[in-house]
């Protein structure tokens, strides 16, 4: 069983920018495809970042590409998104999660966070 645990979100300003991170227990982490969803009320659930356990690759979703960084430090078990220039269409519950095996980028994730929530302000 894998536990994750996603911190960091806050209210700030467009153009500003967050750090979230997400601690997941668990052996073999290095080896876990992690990824970030975000979700606003009456909408799905979005994949917007993705982190392949094996290979490194990562997938962003077209809105936040060249905006959003993820990267990981295996040591600490955490991944992290970085976020710049943020914009209220940003405002969301940010969701991570991780998965052991399958493609990394796509829906099909097996363990959540609790959610932690973002607020653009205009």
């Amino acid at each position: 069983q894998v536990q994750v645990v996603e911190s960091g979100g806050g209210l700030v300003q467009a153009g500003g920018s967050l750090k979230l991170s997400c601690a997941a227990s668990g052996r073999s982490f290095d080896t876990y495809h992690m990824a970030w969803f975000r979700q606003t009320p009456g909408k799905e659930r979005e994949l917007i970042a993705a982190l392949s356990g094996r290979t490194g690759l990562t997938y962003y979703e077209d809105s936040v590409k060249g905006r959003f960084t993820f990267s990981r430090d295996n040591a600490k078990n955490t991944v992290y998104l970085r976020m710049v220039s943020l914009r209220p269409e940003d405002t969301a519950i940010y969701y991570c999660a991780a998965k052991a095996t399958g493609y990394y980028a796509d829906y099909d994730y097996d363990y959540w966070g609790q959610g932690t929530q973002v607020t653009v302000s205009s």
